[in-house]
Protein backbone atom coordinates (compact mmCIF):
# COMPACT_ATOMS: atom_id res chain seq x y z
CA UNK A 1 0.00 0.00 0.00
CA UNK A 2 2.70 2.60 1.09
CA UNK A 3 4.60 1.55 -1.98
CA UNK A 4 1.38 2.32 -4.11
CA UNK A 5 0.92 5.88 -2.32
CA UNK A 6 4.68 6.46 -2.89
CA UNK A 7 4.03 5.78 -7.12
CA UNK A 8 0.84 8.68 -7.19
CA UNK A 9 3.17 11.01 -4.97
CA UNK A 10 6.05 10.37 -7.47
CA UNK A 11 3.75 10.91 -10.59
CA UNK A 12 2.15 14.04 -9.11
CA UNK A 13 5.63 15.62 -8.91
CA UNK A 14 6.64 14.30 -12.26
CA UNK A 15 3.05 15.58 -14.00
CA UNK A 16 4.09 19.30 -12.57
CA UNK A 17 7.32 19.19 -13.77
CA UNK A 18 6.68 18.30 -17.36
CA UNK A 19 3.95 20.74 -18.02
CA UNK A 20 4.39 23.31 -15.57
CA UNK A 21 0.85 24.23 -15.69
CA UNK A 22 -0.74 23.03 -12.00
CA UNK A 23 -0.46 24.98 -9.02
CA UNK A 24 2.44 23.61 -6.87
CA UNK A 25 -0.08 24.02 -3.85
CA UNK A 26 -2.16 21.13 -5.55
CA UNK A 27 1.10 18.73 -5.29
CA UNK A 28 1.71 19.62 -1.51
CA UNK A 29 -2.26 18.64 -1.17
CA UNK A 30 -1.38 15.56 -3.29
CA UNK A 31 1.68 14.69 -0.89
CA UNK A 32 -0.70 15.28 2.17
CA UNK A 33 -3.29 13.00 1.57
CA UNK A 34 -1.82 10.48 -0.35
CA UNK A 35 -3.01 11.04 -4.29
CA UNK A 36 -1.40 12.19 -7.47
CA UNK A 37 -1.71 15.76 -8.20
CA UNK A 38 -3.13 14.81 -11.25
CA UNK A 39 -6.23 13.73 -9.42
CA UNK A 40 -6.12 17.01 -7.03
CA UNK A 41 -6.36 18.99 -10.51
CA UNK A 42 -8.98 16.55 -11.67
CA UNK A 43 -11.13 17.36 -8.22
CA UNK A 44 -10.18 20.93 -8.01
CA UNK A 45 -11.69 21.20 -11.92
CA UNK A 46 -14.96 19.01 -11.01
CA UNK A 47 -16.21 20.71 -8.07
CA UNK A 48 -15.27 24.46 -9.79
CA UNK A 49 -17.37 23.28 -12.79
CA UNK A 50 -19.96 22.24 -10.44
CA UNK A 51 -20.35 25.22 -8.57
CA UNK A 52 -20.16 27.29 -11.74
CA UNK A 53 -23.18 25.55 -12.73
CA UNK A 54 -25.02 27.42 -9.80
CA UNK A 55 -24.19 30.74 -11.61
CA UNK A 56 -27.89 31.58 -12.65
CA UNK A 57 -28.80 31.13 -8.92
CA UNK A 58 -25.94 33.23 -7.04
CA UNK A 59 -24.92 35.78 -10.00
CA UNK A 60 -28.65 37.77 -11.27
CA UNK A 61 -28.73 40.78 -12.84
CA UNK A 62 -31.80 42.87 -12.77
CA UNK A 63 -33.81 42.08 -15.88
CA UNK A 64 -37.38 43.46 -15.23
CA UNK A 65 -39.21 46.65 -14.16
CA UNK A 66 -39.31 45.34 -10.75
CA UNK A 67 -35.43 44.54 -10.13
CA UNK A 68 -34.47 47.94 -11.87
CA UNK A 69 -36.73 49.88 -9.48
CA UNK A 70 -35.59 47.56 -6.40
CA UNK A 71 -32.27 47.79 -7.21
CA UNK A 72 -32.27 51.67 -7.27
CA UNK A 73 -34.11 51.37 -4.32
CA UNK A 74 -31.37 49.61 -2.32
CA UNK A 75 -28.71 51.89 -3.89
CA UNK A 76 -30.36 55.49 -2.35
CA UNK A 77 -30.73 53.84 0.89
CA UNK A 78 -26.50 54.06 0.91
CA UNK A 79 -25.44 56.01 -1.47
CA UNK A 80 -26.90 59.72 -3.39
CA UNK A 81 -26.26 58.94 -6.98
CA UNK A 82 -29.74 59.14 -9.25
CA UNK A 83 -31.33 56.29 -10.89
CA UNK A 84 -27.83 53.93 -10.41
CA UNK A 85 -28.16 50.25 -9.83
CA UNK A 86 -24.64 49.52 -9.09
CA UNK A 87 -21.17 50.10 -10.28
CA UNK A 88 -19.18 48.77 -13.66
CA UNK A 89 -15.17 47.73 -13.96
CA UNK A 90 -12.70 45.32 -15.07
CA UNK A 91 -10.00 43.79 -13.35
CA UNK A 92 -6.80 41.67 -14.48
CA UNK A 93 -6.56 38.08 -13.24
CA UNK A 94 -2.90 36.95 -14.15
CA UNK A 95 -2.24 33.85 -15.98
CA UNK A 96 0.40 31.57 -16.86
CA UNK A 97 2.29 32.56 -20.00
CA UNK A 98 3.18 28.38 -20.91
CA UNK A 99 0.23 26.77 -22.28
CA UNK A 100 -1.67 29.97 -23.99
CA UNK A 101 -0.55 29.35 -27.39
CA UNK A 102 -0.49 25.84 -26.38
CA UNK A 103 -4.34 26.16 -26.36
CA UNK A 104 -4.68 27.80 -29.21
CA UNK A 105 -4.32 31.65 -28.07
CA UNK A 106 -2.32 34.36 -29.09
CA UNK A 107 0.22 35.31 -26.46
CA UNK A 108 0.00 38.81 -27.64
CA UNK A 109 -3.83 39.31 -27.15
CA UNK A 110 -3.11 37.95 -23.29
CA UNK A 111 -0.65 40.52 -22.27
CA UNK A 112 -2.58 43.67 -20.60
CA UNK A 113 -0.99 46.95 -20.57
CA UNK A 114 0.32 46.16 -17.49
CA UNK A 115 2.78 43.91 -19.38
CA UNK A 116 1.63 40.64 -17.62
CA UNK A 117 -0.21 38.11 -19.55
CA UNK A 118 -3.97 37.97 -18.03
CA UNK A 119 -7.63 37.53 -18.40
CA UNK A 120 -9.70 40.69 -18.38
CA UNK A 121 -12.35 40.27 -16.06
CA UNK A 122 -15.52 42.44 -15.77
CA UNK A 123 -18.15 42.58 -13.21
CA UNK A 124 -20.83 44.80 -12.19
CA UNK A 125 -22.07 45.07 -8.57
CA UNK A 126 -24.70 45.71 -6.46
CA UNK A 127 -25.57 48.77 -3.16
CA UNK A 128 -25.00 45.99 -1.10
CA UNK A 129 -21.45 44.17 -2.03
CA UNK A 130 -22.73 41.66 -4.51
CA UNK A 131 -22.09 41.11 -8.09
CA UNK A 132 -24.50 40.98 -10.56
CA UNK A 133 -22.52 39.86 -13.03
CA UNK A 134 -19.41 38.50 -14.08
CA UNK A 135 -17.49 38.00 -17.78
CA UNK A 136 -14.50 36.10 -17.57
CA UNK A 137 -14.00 35.16 -21.24
CA UNK A 138 -11.60 37.95 -22.97
CA UNK A 139 -8.06 38.26 -22.72
CA UNK A 140 -6.39 40.85 -21.21
CA UNK A 141 -5.56 43.39 -23.53
CA UNK A 142 -9.23 43.68 -24.68
CA UNK A 143 -10.08 46.82 -24.15
CA UNK A 144 -12.81 47.01 -21.01
CA UNK A 145 -15.60 49.22 -23.38
CA UNK A 146 -14.78 46.26 -26.14
CA UNK A 147 -16.06 44.29 -23.37
CA UNK A 148 -18.66 45.44 -21.95
CA UNK A 149 -20.51 46.09 -25.50
CA UNK A 150 -20.24 42.97 -26.16
CA UNK A 151 -21.87 41.70 -23.08
CA UNK A 152 -25.57 40.26 -22.39
CA UNK A 153 -25.36 42.76 -19.52
CA UNK A 154 -24.57 45.65 -22.04
CA UNK A 155 -27.97 44.02 -23.92
CA UNK A 156 -29.87 43.77 -20.95
CA UNK A 157 -29.36 47.42 -19.36
CA UNK A 158 -29.77 49.13 -22.70
CA UNK A 159 -33.79 48.04 -22.89
CA UNK A 160 -34.32 50.63 -19.72
CA UNK A 161 -34.04 54.23 -20.03
CA UNK A 162 -34.12 55.44 -16.56
CA UNK A 163 -31.32 52.73 -14.79
CA UNK A 164 -27.27 53.48 -15.38
CA UNK A 165 -24.13 51.83 -14.35
CA UNK A 166 -21.16 54.14 -12.92
CA UNK A 167 -17.83 53.09 -14.87
CA UNK A 168 -14.22 54.81 -15.36
CA UNK A 169 -13.46 56.50 -18.30
CA UNK A 170 -12.09 53.24 -20.39
CA UNK A 171 -15.73 53.04 -20.88
CA UNK A 172 -17.71 54.85 -23.58
CA UNK A 173 -20.83 56.93 -22.17
CA UNK A 174 -23.89 55.82 -23.05
CA UNK A 175 -27.39 55.90 -22.13
CA UNK A 176 -27.51 53.14 -19.43
CA UNK A 177 -23.73 53.97 -18.54
CA UNK A 178 -22.49 57.42 -16.88
CA UNK A 179 -18.27 58.27 -16.85
CA UNK A 180 -17.04 61.42 -15.21
CA UNK A 181 -16.55 64.31 -16.85
CA UNK A 182 -12.91 64.70 -18.58
CA UNK A 183 -12.57 68.17 -17.89
CA UNK A 184 -15.06 69.72 -15.44
CA UNK A 185 -15.85 73.31 -16.25
CA UNK A 186 -19.50 74.16 -14.30
CA UNK A 187 -20.39 74.15 -10.35
CA UNK A 188 -22.89 71.27 -11.70
CA UNK A 189 -19.69 69.58 -13.54
CA UNK A 190 -17.48 69.70 -10.30
CA UNK A 191 -20.49 68.78 -7.88
CA UNK A 192 -21.88 65.36 -10.46
CA UNK A 193 -18.04 64.49 -10.32
CA UNK A 194 -17.12 64.60 -6.66
CA UNK A 195 -20.60 62.47 -5.93
CA UNK A 196 -19.51 60.22 -8.76
CA UNK A 197 -15.67 59.37 -7.78
CA UNK A 198 -17.16 58.74 -3.72
CA UNK A 199 -19.55 56.14 -5.07
CA UNK A 200 -17.91 54.60 -8.33
CA UNK A 201 -15.04 52.90 -6.06
CA UNK A 202 -17.27 50.46 -4.15
CA UNK A 203 -16.44 48.27 -7.01
CA UNK A 204 -12.45 48.56 -6.77
CA UNK A 205 -13.48 47.88 -2.93
CA UNK A 206 -16.04 44.41 -3.61
CA UNK A 207 -12.72 43.70 -5.83
CA UNK A 208 -10.28 44.23 -3.54
CA UNK A 209 -12.51 42.00 -1.12
CA UNK A 210 -12.96 39.16 -3.57
CA UNK A 211 -8.89 38.94 -3.98
CA UNK A 212 -8.39 38.93 -0.28
CA UNK A 213 -10.84 36.33 0.31
CA UNK A 214 -9.23 34.35 -2.88
CA UNK A 215 -5.50 35.28 -2.93
CA UNK A 216 -5.03 32.78 -6.37
CA UNK A 217 -6.78 36.05 -8.02
CA UNK A 218 -3.95 38.17 -7.13
CA UNK A 219 -1.20 36.46 -7.67
CA UNK A 220 -1.42 33.97 -11.03
CA UNK A 221 -3.43 31.31 -11.83
CA UNK A 222 -1.62 28.71 -12.42
CA UNK A 223 -3.79 26.43 -14.26
CA UNK A 224 -4.25 25.74 -18.29
CA UNK A 225 -5.96 28.25 -20.17
CA UNK A 226 -8.87 26.52 -20.73
CA UNK A 227 -9.56 25.85 -16.77
CA UNK A 228 -8.76 29.69 -16.02
CA UNK A 229 -12.31 31.23 -16.24
CA UNK A 230 -14.36 28.83 -14.89
CA UNK A 231 -12.16 28.80 -11.40
CA UNK A 232 -12.74 33.05 -12.05
CA UNK A 233 -16.40 32.20 -12.07
CA UNK A 234 -16.20 29.97 -9.29
CA UNK A 235 -14.37 32.73 -7.11
CA UNK A 236 -17.36 35.16 -7.87
CA UNK A 237 -20.26 32.87 -7.09
CA UNK A 238 -18.54 31.50 -3.60
CA UNK A 239 -18.12 35.26 -2.34
CA UNK A 240 -21.43 35.86 -3.49
CA UNK A 241 -22.63 32.99 -1.37
CA UNK A 242 -19.99 34.13 2.00
CA UNK A 243 -21.75 37.78 1.85
CA UNK A 244 -25.17 36.24 1.34
CA UNK A 245 -23.92 34.77 4.91
CA UNK A 246 -21.93 37.25 6.35
CA UNK A 247 -25.06 39.59 5.83
CA UNK A 248 -27.70 37.50 7.58
CA UNK A 249 -24.83 37.43 10.45
CA UNK A 250 -24.33 41.14 10.32
CA UNK A 251 -20.06 40.32 9.90
CA UNK A 252 -18.03 42.23 6.89
CA UNK A 253 -14.67 41.82 5.57
CA UNK A 254 -12.16 44.66 5.85
CA UNK A 255 -12.45 46.98 2.97
CA UNK A 256 -9.40 46.55 0.41
CA UNK A 257 -8.99 48.57 -2.88
CA UNK A 258 -7.85 46.91 -6.27
CA UNK A 259 -5.32 48.98 -7.16
CA UNK A 260 -4.82 46.91 -10.98
CA UNK A 261 -7.29 49.40 -12.76
CA UNK A 262 -6.39 52.79 -10.87
CA UNK A 263 -5.11 54.03 -14.28
CA UNK A 264 -7.72 54.64 -17.01
CA UNK A 265 -7.47 54.08 -20.63
CA UNK A 266 -9.84 56.45 -22.02
CA UNK A 267 -12.54 56.19 -24.11
CA UNK A 268 -11.73 54.55 -27.39
CA UNK A 269 -13.54 53.75 -30.80
CA UNK A 270 -15.13 50.56 -31.00
CA UNK A 271 -14.41 48.56 -34.31
CA UNK A 272 -16.56 45.75 -34.24
CA UNK A 273 -20.35 48.12 -33.53
CA UNK A 274 -21.79 50.51 -36.33
CA UNK A 275 -20.43 54.04 -35.85
CA UNK A 276 -23.67 55.87 -35.92
CA UNK A 277 -24.68 53.88 -33.30
CA UNK A 278 -21.70 54.27 -31.03
CA UNK A 279 -22.06 58.25 -31.79
CA UNK A 280 -25.90 58.24 -31.01
CA UNK A 281 -25.19 56.14 -27.84
CA UNK A 282 -22.31 58.96 -26.70
CA UNK A 283 -24.90 61.58 -27.71
CA UNK A 284 -27.36 59.97 -25.30
CA UNK A 285 -24.77 59.15 -22.86
CA UNK A 286 -23.79 62.65 -22.42
CA UNK A 287 -27.05 64.50 -22.49
CA UNK A 288 -28.21 62.48 -20.13
CA UNK A 289 -24.99 63.17 -17.71
CA UNK A 290 -25.61 66.79 -18.26
CA UNK A 291 -29.21 66.69 -17.18
CA UNK A 292 -27.92 64.20 -14.05
CA UNK A 293 -25.36 67.08 -13.59
CA UNK A 294 -27.81 69.67 -12.93
CA UNK A 295 -29.88 67.50 -10.34
CA UNK A 296 -26.98 66.49 -8.23
CA UNK A 297 -25.85 70.42 -8.00
CA UNK A 298 -30.03 71.43 -7.09
CA UNK A 299 -29.59 68.58 -4.19
CA UNK A 300 -26.48 69.83 -2.66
Amino acid sequence: MQRKIEGRRSAGRNSFDQNGSEQRFQSGVAENIGVSQGTVSLTVKYVAKKITEKAAVWIKFPSTIQEIDAAKNQWLEKYKFPTAIGALDCTQVKIKKVGIQRHGGDMRAYICRKGFASINVQATCDANEVFKSVSAEWPGSVHDSRIWRNSATCRTLRRFDNAILRADQGYGIENCVMTPFVNPQTPEQLAYNNLFKRERVVIERYFGQLKQRFPILQNIVRLSLASVPTIIIACFILHNVAKFFMMMHDDALDDVDDNENNENDGECGETEANEDDINNFRLLGQNKRNRLAELIYSRL
